[in-house]
């Protein structure tokens, strides 16, 4: 289906979600949309090559949002990962309004409506999101414990604020129009990396626009252990991460013409700390001094505590870390 065989349909809400191996979870966000208190919605569901019984899941639900009245669509291809089962999805949008949840996470019943509202409330803004709440998939209890700090509720320009980890880029809290979405987008496809398809999907449109917050939690994030984003990683599929990673951000700023200089070297910094990251985490002292250096000459904060980081990794033996390290932690990273 070409982006030429599309109409977008005023008020219609398109959910895009990917999904690999999910038998044992998709029923969970399925039922949470059926509960959606709006009723203009479709749903396109975009399977990863999955090898369980998540079609046979997915196939389950057909009668039920026929009933519900929403539109309902499985798509399918081979094995990659989520940034090509998105682009698998994408060409399919008909709705005035895109969000994209997980397949293992749960939408609260209000989560789309009052996105919508606010979109229809406040025309001068093309994005809106909530916050998120955490959940144990297994017993449904909720934890305190969130993986992303929110940061400033009353921030709207969230491009470097997401970039740079002061707040959330929980996928399921976005709702964009559609349509300026597509103008970035025009092909309806976005990069496709194996670090997943949330920078990709945000970070250009939140260049261009502006994105409040609605200050309720309106998504579950399901926490499992042995998840695709949870597992731990082997050091070198860590490393390849990040040199993902790098090249997904190089390509976005190629998408937002980020020509200007002081742009350019917040995007030479946040790689640097990013590869004095890992450089410190698997002891390699030269990448992670040179890293150091290099944040310095570009006058970025918390070198003092780099050094003190890179001089106790390097330079203490085993025995004192272990004996000081909950002391030492609190001092080093005392504000």
């Amino acid at each position: 289906m070409s982006r030429k065989d599309c109409v977008f349909q005023t008020g219609l809400v398109s959910v895009v979600t990917p999904v690999y191996n999910g038998a044992l979870h998709l029923s969970g966000m399925l039922d949470s949309v059926l509960r959606q208190t709006y009723s203009r919605m479709e749903l396109i569901l975009s399977d990863d090559g999955s090898t369980d019984g998540t079609l046979a899941v997915a196939e389950s639900y057909r009668e039920k949002f026929a009933a519900r009245g929403y539109g309902y669509r499985i798509v399918r291809g081979e094995h990659r990962n989520a940034s090509a089962a998105i682009n698998r999805g994408l060409p399919y949008v008909t709705g005035e309004y895109l969000i994209w949840p997980d397949s293992d996470d749960v939408l609260e019943p209000e989560s789309v409506k009052k996105r919508v509202d606010f979109l229809q409330g406040h025309p001068e803004y093309s994005c809106v999101r909530s916050l998120a709440y955490y959940f144990d998939a297994a017993t449904g209890e909720v934890s305190n414990q969130r993986d992303e700090r929110q940061g400033d509720l009353s921030q709207k320009d969230l491009f470097w604020e997401i970039l740079e980890a002061r707040t959330f880029v929980c996928c399921g809290c976005y709702m964009l129009k559609t349509r300026k979405f597509f103008e970035i987008y025009r092909e309806r496809q976005i990069p496709e990396y194996d670090v997943g398809q949330n920078f990709q999907m945000l970070l250009p449109f939140l260049f261009y626009h502006k994105c409040p917050t609605i200050p309720e939690e309106l998504y579950g994030v399901a926490k499992r252990e042995g998840s695709h984003s949870r597992r731990k990683l082997t050091r070198d599929e860590e490393e390849k991460k990040y040199r993902d990673y790098e090249a997904l951000v190089d390509d976005i700023a190629r998408i937002c013409r980020m020509e200007d200089q002081a742009s350019q070297d917040r995007i030479i910094c946040w790689k640097e700390r990013r590869r004095y990251q890992i450089s410190i985490k698997y002891g390699h002292i030269r990448p992670a001094f040179a890293a150091m250096r290099s944040l310095n000459k570009y006058g970025e904060g918390q070198v003092s505590m780099a050094l003190k980081e890179f001089i106790w990794h390097f330079f203490v033996n085993d025995w004192v870390k272990e004996k000081i390290y909950p002391v030492y932690r609190k001092i080093l990273h005392k504000k």
